[in-house]
């Protein structure tokens, strides 16, 4: 069979990694269709995937707006060319590519505010796929499965550390390091939303850097850091989960990273305005099981942050939680490639089961 894939961020990338390396090994042709946005294209590139950049994209809305029609005339161009049989995205470019070429396609979506890609997308799906804990119905073909999307690749059965990475960073053996991410909130489902102000971020690596060795990560354009001590972030994107595996906390205003970090066992405090009543599923179900912070207020964040790093059994308690966790959770990838083997029927899966909306 012919399987394609689409990878509209680095977090796609990783989601279908080992799924397509699986079918590519059983003898199944399999195209990765990516953008050139943050590190997607370096991570194709780097895990050797078979693949084609069907456009680029920056940090900014305005960005993903001015290339969407070019995007698509190169979509389908492509999808006429290869001919799937079957197609995995997560989103309308996916959707679209398989109304266009009448072929059938799975979606797997995590994130509930992303409701206009919902709209767009969800009436060409043959199968949606979502974590056990996404707050909406979607439609009759809506099934769930135990876990998130990242234990496609940060579940025990597949993630392993690929290097020394203390030694790749330039640490010493015990030396304590921290993580900081930073959200440029250019994507469409970030609309209106907001993280830490360059005031705060300033104070937070401040107050970081005097308990450990601070790592930061910014995609926003309006970083005013530059006067404070961090270390750069000068080794491959690839090896980030090595990164956050071995850290002492992370501390973000993005999403992604924050579900890495809680699966990797390193706690996590997450700040941005969607935070609170109406937060996404995985993010309340992380927190109500002690392996993430979700935060409104930046004094609590410092708190938080600043108890964790001189707490000395900090690391070993979240290891326990996140082993707890995982317990019951399962392989994505696995399911994924399940899935493609029945050409997109997820009926006989038994890992997977009808949605419904968490109580």
């Amino acid at each position: 069979m012919r399987y394609l894939f689409f990878t509209n961020t680095p977090a796609h990338v990783h989601l279908y990694k080992y799924a397509v390396r699986e079918l590519q090994q059983m003898g199944h042709e399999v195209l990765v269709l990516g953008r050139d946005y943050g590190c997607t294209k370096d991570l194709l590139e780097y895990y050797e995937l078979p693949h084609i950049i069907y456009g680029s994209c920056g940090t900014t809305k305005y960005s993903l707006f001015k290339n969407l029609p070019f995007h698509y005339v190169n979509i389908f161009r492509e999808v006429r060319r290869f001919k799937p049989d079957l197609i995995f995205g997560m989103g309308g470019y996916a959707a679209h590519a398989g109304a266009v070429s009448r072929t059938p396609v799975v979606l797997v979506i995590d994130s509930e505010p992303t409701s206009l890609d919902h709209v767009v997308s969800r009436p060409f799906a043959k199968a949606i796929l979502t974590p056990h804990t996404f707050g909406k119905d979607l439609s009759e073909n809506h099934y769930q499965f135990r876990g998130f999307k990242e234990t496609a690749y940060l579940h025990p059965d597949v993630y392993e550390p690929s290097v020394d990475i203390r030694a790749e960073l330039g640490l010493d053996p015990d030396e304590k390091f921290v993580v900081v991410r930073f959200n440029a909130f250019g994507s469409h489902h970030d609309v209106g939303h907001r993280g830490f102000t360059p005031e705060r971020r300033a104070e937070l690596i401040e107050m970081l850097s005097e308990h450990a060795t601070v790592f930061v990560l910014d995609e926003s354009e309006e970083r005013r850091d530059g006067d404070v001590d961090t270390r750069p972030f000068d080794f491959h994107p690839a090896l980030v989960h090595d990164v956050l595996a071995e850290a002492e906390l992370l501390v973000a205003d993005t999403q992604t990273m924050v579900t890495e970090a809680a699966l990797l066992g390193t706690p996590a405090i997450r700040s941005n305005s969607f935070v609170g009543e109406n937060d996404m599923g995985n993010f309340v179900e992380l927190e109500q099981q002690g392996l993430i912070s979700n935060v409104e207020s930046f004094d609590e964040v410092m708190e938080r942050a600043e108890s964790l790093l001189t707490d000395p059994g900090t690391k070993a308690e979240w290891r326990a939680r996140r082993d707890a966790f995982l317990a019951d959770k399962v392989n994505l990838t696995e399911v994924i490639v399940q899935v493609a083997l029945n050409y997109g029927s997820v009926e006989p899966i038994e890992s997977l089961s009808r949605h419904t909306v968490p109580a």
